[in-house]
């Protein structure tokens, strides 16, 4: 099983890369007694080549037969034990997980539609760099949930 987060765009170093490596060390070592890997991410570079550019790398960093989960503002909004319930699931039928997070413009309908799962952090849009980090939290409260660890109190 592979876990790629695969965004448009380069995280530079600051605040939100600091957290962001926080929570992929975090998730690193509770997912390993899971039989979860790290989290790879694939940050992707379109140079300036618009939606039709950061699909086309979208689509070839995606891992053939992987579950799919689009970050978009129209997708369904999720409490955190169904997102654990998604990374267990997933883990159990030995798929990988690939989630994606689109550049400015977000992702097109049709790569939308492609998507298994398409998650929304709520109806508000948030920066690219932020989503990422509440992703990387998302994924480290979702392997503590599996692992029954205290950090979620629902």
């Amino acid at each position: 099983m592979r876990i790629d987060l695969i965004a448009v765009g380069r995280l530079r170093k600051g605040p939100e890369k600091t957290m962001i490596d926080d929570y992929l060390d975090r998730f690193a070592k509770t997912g390993r007694g899971l039989g979860l890997p790290p989290l790879s991410v694939v940050e992707l570079d379109a140079k300036g080549g618009g939606q039709a550019a950061e699909v086309a790398l979208i689509e070839r960093a995606l891992p053939e037969g992987a579950v799919v989960v689009a970050l978009d503002e129209r997708g369904r909004q999720m409490t955190s034990p169904d997102l654990a319930t998604l990374v267990g699931r997933t883990r159990d039928d030995a798929r990988d997980l690939a989630f994606v997070i689109g550049g400015a413009d977000g992702l097109t309908p049709a790569l939308r539609d492609r998507a298994d799962v398409t998650l929304s952090f709520g109806s508000m849009v948030w920066p690219h760099m932020l989503a990422r980090v509440m992703l990387t939290e998302q994924l480290y409260r979702a392997a503590s949930i599996l692992t029954g660890s205290p950090y979620h109190r629902a």
